[in-house]
């Protein structure tokens, strides 16, 4: 999305332990607004240690269904059993962003959108995830709302960047008041 954005940057992923994070969260009863964004502060602060001076981005996503959380499926049957768990309900996708500056927070936000999945039966369950293929399972709902997993849905509610699993508007916001976005 960066790129896409016209955003110079550079990737580098973060060495934080995301399920022991996210399962101390849980047990705590944590909300998953709250669960984001630590694990979005994890993860930016992580990787801020490795580039002294330089805005560093962290993000995160979770799904959240009826109090229960949602993770990437493993595989091809936990993608089924995850759509059959989302089929005919309404669920959030909390998506948070926290830019850290050596240990220095300077801004971060948290977003959520909510989508309601139409009911789906077994069959077109599976036609739609071999349609999808291998790429199904790089999405914590097993969907892709910019491509087939649209025909999935009976409403979206909020921000598409939001959905794709960053808050990008506010982000730009705070990156041209940084200075971070002239050429």
């Amino acid at each position: 999305m960066l790129k896409n954005a016209g955003v110079a940057h550079a990737r580098d992923p973060a060495a934080v332990d995301e399920r022991a994070i996210r399962d101390e969260l849980l047990k705590s009863g944590a909300a998953a607004e709250t669960a984001a964004l630590a694990l979005a502060r994890a993860k930016a602060a992580e990787t801020a240690k490795r580039h002294p001076g330089a805005l560093v981005i962290g993000a995160d996503q979770i799904l959240e269904c009826g109090g229960r959380w949602f993770e990437k499926p493993k595989d091809a049957d936990d993608a089924k059993r995850t759509l059959q768990a989302l089929q005919g309900r309404t669920h959030r996708l909390v998506s948070a962003v926290s830019v850290h500056r050596d240990a220095v927070r300077p801004w971060e936000h948290v977003e959520t959108a909510t989508l309601t999945m139409r009911k789906l039966a077994d069959a077109e369950i599976a036609r739609y995830l071999a349609e999808a293929g291998p790429e199904a399972l790089e999405s914590v709902g097993v969907y892709r709302l910019e491509g087939i997993g649209a025909r999935l849905f009976t409403r979206v509610e909020g921000d598409f960047f939001t959905i794709l699993g960053l808050p990008l508007l506010p982000l730009l916001a705070f990156l041209g008041e940084a200075g971070s976005l002239d050429g």
